[in-house]
């Protein structure tokens, strides 16, 4: 018996429930892993749960606590907001520029590129205990360096007045992840664009003006919703390091988040807490899309 040729429909309907099945598992961790506990956070967000005790439906009175009653939230938000604006673009510039370093044909490259990377593959925890003995005021690296130059020493995250500008510090350490990925897009401008300018006489600082720097915005855009995303949910630095003081200087909010959560175990008010974060992020991440269009260059995009 001959089978029939199968119709070019048929096999458009045999390749897609091919491809639902799959896609199937990661369809289902999306709505199990993300979209479930999502929805099940803000359920619970509405009600005064607390570990070990009844659930009580409140409405939005968790929210209206976070604005009118909850002194924390703000002095949370302040510290998370004041790390973000000094460690995003001091971050983003150094990777920039390091990135360009590691980009030029020199001996021992790989060498450097590994050291720049290195810091990023050490877990959180060590990482912040690493910086609490290079920022111990008595007999830490950095106030040893300080003193052998003739300069006093600082409290640094002992002191209120230095405790995030130390921490911003400490994030440049970490600006490995950035610096790939600035690599990965500097492996991408046309050879030919630089060679543009050297024959109408430009320098390197024209190279990096009118060549580097328009067409990496694609990837500058990139680290920089990144790094917005990161740095609103520091936590372990807060963690291991400060408490969240002194005074409630380093409360950063994820830290706040956990606190209210795990400690005083209000699963409600912290859930209502994590959903606060979740529209501060999105809110930042729709405005950088937005004005995105002013200042990110794609290659062949006509401009009006």
């Amino acid at each position: 018996m001959i089978k029939k040729p199968k119709t070019q429909s048929g096999v458009a309907v045999m390749e897609r429930k091919w491809g639902l099945l799959m896609a199937l598992p990661a369809i289902l961790g999306l709505l199990f892993i993300t979209v479930g506990p999502m929805i099940a956070s803000f359920v619970i967000s509405l009600t005064d749960w607390r570990i070990g005790s009844d659930v009580n439906f409140i409405g939005l009175n968790n929210y209206k606590e976070m604005f009118t009653e909850d002194h924390l939230v703000r002095k949370s938000l302040f510290a998370t907001t004041y790390y973000t604006i000094g460690s995003v673009p001091l971050v983003i510039i150094l990777a920039f520029f390091v990135s360009i370093l590691l980009n030029q044909k020199v001996k021992g490259q790989a060498f450097f590129r590994t050291m720049f990377y290195l810091p990023v593959i050490v877990p959180s925890i060590a990482n912040s205990m690493l910086w609490l003995w290079l920022f111990n005021p008595d007999f830490g690296l950095l106030n040893s360096i300080l003193k052998q130059g003739g300069l006093p020493g600082s409290d640094w995250i002992y002191s209120e007045r230095m405790a995030i500008p130390s921490l911003i510090l400490m994030s440049t350490w970490g600006i490995g992840n950035a610096v790939v990925i600035f690599l990965a897009g500097l492996q991408g401008v046309p050879t030919h664009l630089y060679e543009a300018v050297e024959v109408d006489g430009g320098n390197a600082f024209h190279k990096l003006i009118h060549v580097t720097l328009p067409m990496m915005t694609p990837t500058i855009f990139f680290n920089l919703i990144m790094s917005l995303i990161g740095t609103f949910q520091v936590f372990s630095e807060a963690y291991v390091m400060t408490e969240g003081g002194p005074n409630n200087k380093t409360l950063f909010y994820v830290f706040y988040l956990y606190r209210t959560a795990f400690r005083e175990t209000k699963m409600g008010y912290a859930s209502a807490l994590a959903w606060l974060l979740f529209l501060i992020i999105m809110a930042l991440t729709v405005i950088v899309f937005i004005t995105s269009k002013k200042w990110v260059y794609y290659e062949g995009e006509e401009r009006t």
